[in-house]
């Protein structure tokens, strides 16, 4: 059990069903009145953010998020196959919970899996990835404004802006977060 007096940033609790994290937190005693714990916190599931007074007192279950590094192995339909790097084991788990950062994520990518009570909830890729230009534009002489960049299809499938200069089987860093290129691979 935790009392909302122990809320600290990143703390997991459950609540209503619900497992939440605290993103802020502010201990506040009016001059009059029940000192309060003023709240924002992030449903991990949903990701909503939401706001909310507690009495310090009040009391809640720990939540215990497990993040597990797996490596994604393949696709079968809506279903994607993940290797637990311990045990060996697949694990399916619905395209659904991938999000949008998984369309730069190749076979025998480590990943990682967050769930809770044994239900996966999210996979995170990781956060950057080298892939290979599959299909690009040439750029042309002459056409560098600032920042002037062309559309680039990955190896993935993945559709990115990259600058004028790259061509295609070049490797390229990209943020998984943002989707945005940040610069050509090294060797």
């Amino acid at each position: 059990m935790i009392t909302a007096g122990d809320f600290r940033n990143g703390v997991t609790f459950e609540m209503d069903g619900q497992v939440m994290q605290v993103v802020e937190f502010q201990h506040v005693k009016p001059g009059k009145g029940a000192a309060f714990v003023r709240t924002k916190m992030k449903n991990v599931i949903t990701g909503a953010v939401t706001e909310t007074s507690f009495n310090p007192t009040a009391k809640f279950e720990n939540a215990t998020v497990e993040r597990k590094t797996m490596e994604y192995s393949y696709a079968d339909g809506d279903l994607y196959y993940f290797m637990d790097m311990e045990t060996y084991e697949l694990v399916p788990i619905d395209k659904s919970v991938l999000g949008d950062g998984f369309r730069f994520v190749l076979e025998n990518m480590p990943c990682t899996v967050m769930s809770y009570k044994d239900k996966v909830f999210a996979v995170e890729p990781p956060t950057f990835v080298e892939l290979t230009v599959t299909d690009t534009d040439p750029g042309f002489a002459g056409n560098t404004a600032t920042n002037a960049t062309k559309p680039a299809t990955l190896e993935t499938g993945a559709e990115i802006k990259v600058p004028l200069f790259i061509e295609p089987g070049e490797r390229v860093r990209v943020d998984t977060r943002t989707g945005e290129y940040l610069e050509r691979a090294k060797g």
